[in-house]
């Protein structure tokens, strides 16, 4: 399982607020069916596969361009764990959670 934390930053918009680009991205990724969740800072997404990942990237970012932007900025963070089976969003967090119960 392959976790990434994705986020998308238009350079030169008009104003401070982003939620039309942020929109077009998670559509994207919504359309993939890819698991994903929306964060105040970013988006977390699980894959199988780079092969299955990247693409959605990819298309994530080119649907900011397509709003009219100019220049994006991407951060991509990727945990690609292989030592263990079915590390998802959700179990990394559950873990976590009963540590500190």
């Amino acid at each position: 399982m392959i976790t990434a934390d994705f986020a998308i930053l238009p350079v030169g918009t008009d104003g401070t607020e982003l939620k039309k680009f942020v929109t077009a991205a998670v559509q994207v990724i919504k359309d993939s069916n890819l698991n994903y969740q929306l964060t105040g800072m970013g988006t977390q997404i699980e894959a199988n596969s780079y092969e299955e990942l990247y693409p959605v990237l990819a298309k994530a970012q080119e649907a900011v361009f397509e709003t009219g932007i100019g220049r994006v900025y991407s951060v991509i963070k990727i945990d690609d764990r292989r030592d263990l089976e079915n590390r998802t969003l959700d179990a990394k967090v559950d873990t976590v959670n009963k540590l500190l119960e």
